[in-house]
């Protein structure tokens, strides 16, 4: 009889385990497939003017660092910081002592072998003298004058002049310091009408000639433009990149030589074009993903890129007009998982 009550309890238990597992599946099952929150733009075609950015920097119309040609200790110094000087100007002088008293010694010499030179030739004339020892003589005075020539060019070695006029930078030496063509005494640059190295890829080479005009933006954060004028393309592609190098003069704006700026380059069509926020975008190995809201799930989608602007990129294959592309919560969708959109987005409120 007790086996009997000890049978009829187990089965009540079991039952009774069952039932309750049974309720508590369908919740954890619930649980796992809460729907991601995400915010979606809707996908339009807009007007757009194809535009090509690249990053640039700015140098120096001309720059140059003031160094010496020979080593010597500084005896003159002229760095006037930050200011303007004019072509020609003296900004440094080496001790040229030894080169002067070196000068002298050769004039002396000179004349003392132009005098000789001259009895000689007197004498050769009557036939008093072999034309051997008359072109010793010569040779002699043609070598003092060499030697001449080479010790003037040391001493106008020694002094250091500015090549151009141009705004002259920190002074790097002091009065008295010895010097070797190493040391750099000062910088001198041009800042007036500065030049604007950018690159762009090899494909858009076409865009690019002698004379073309390019928007420059000198401030990030201001929306401004300034006008620059392409005046060389360096012939050779950059093998490690492929792109061109490209210079060009700026015609209006004030910058610092070595500022970043950002070039923007008509590409001279017009078209309609949709665009996405880059961060939207999922990269591959392979392929570029967008994530779309069908049905309330996630839809994983391949798309190609086309030409890309400051934040958003063209997406020329993979998606439609009317598609609701995932701006937000992008990592955290899942294929075929439940997605609960929270708001509606522009491309305008996304780049603000």
């Amino acid at each position: 009889m007790k086996s009997k009550y000890l049978f009829v309890f187990a089965v009540i238990f079991a039952v009774a385990c069952k039932g309750r597992k049974e309720k508590e599946a369908p919740k954890q099952q619930g649980s796992s497939q809460q729907p991601v929150v995400v915010d979606v733009i809707i996908a339009q075609a807009q007007e757009v003017s194809s535009r090509v950015e690249a990053n640039g920097t700015v140098v120096a119309n001309e720059y140059v660092e003031l160094r010496t040609e020979i080593s010597g200790r500084l005896v003159y110094l002229n760095v006037p910081e930050g200011s303007y000087v004019q072509k020609g100007t003296v900004i440094a002088k080496i001790n040229d002592a030894d080169y002067v008293a070196g000068l002298a010694k050769s004039r002396a010499q000179l004349e003392l072998a132009q005098k000789t030179e001259q009895r000689l030739k007197k004498l050769i004339d009557i036939g008093g003298l072999n034309q051997a020892d008359y072109d010793v003589a010569v040779n002699q005075v043609s070598t003092l004058k060499a030697d001449i020539g080479f010790t003037q060019a040391q001493i106008d070695k020694t002094v250091i002049r500015a090549p151009f006029g141009g705004l002259v930078g920190l002074r790097q030496v002091s009065l008295g310091a010895y010097l070797s063509p190493t040391t750099i005494i000062a910088t001198i640059q041009q800042v007036d009408r500065p030049k604007i190295d950018f690159t762009i890829p090899e494909e858009y080479s076409e865009l690019i000639h002698k004379g073309a005009a390019v928007d420059v933006q000198l401030d990030a954060n201001s929306k401004s433009m300034s006008r620059a004028v392409i005046i060389a393309t360096e012939p050779q592609v950059i093998q490690n990149t492929r792109n061109l190098k490209i210079r060009a003069v700026l015609q209006s704006g004030k910058v610092n030589p070595g500022a970043f700026v950002k070039v923007t380059v008509a590409a001279n069509r017009s078209g309609k074009a949709i665009f996405v926020p880059t961060n939207a975008i999922i990269p591959d190995d392979k392929n570029k993903q967008l994530v779309l809201v069908k049905a309330g799930k996630a839809a994983f989608v391949n798309v190609e890129t086309g030409d890309r602007q400051a934040n958003n990129a063209e997406i020329t294959k993979g998606i439609s007009v009317g598609d609701s592309v995932v701006v937000t919560g992008v990592l955290f969708a899942r294929p075929k998982a439940p997605l609960k959109v929270r708001s509606v987005k522009t491309l305008e409120q996304l780049n603000n």
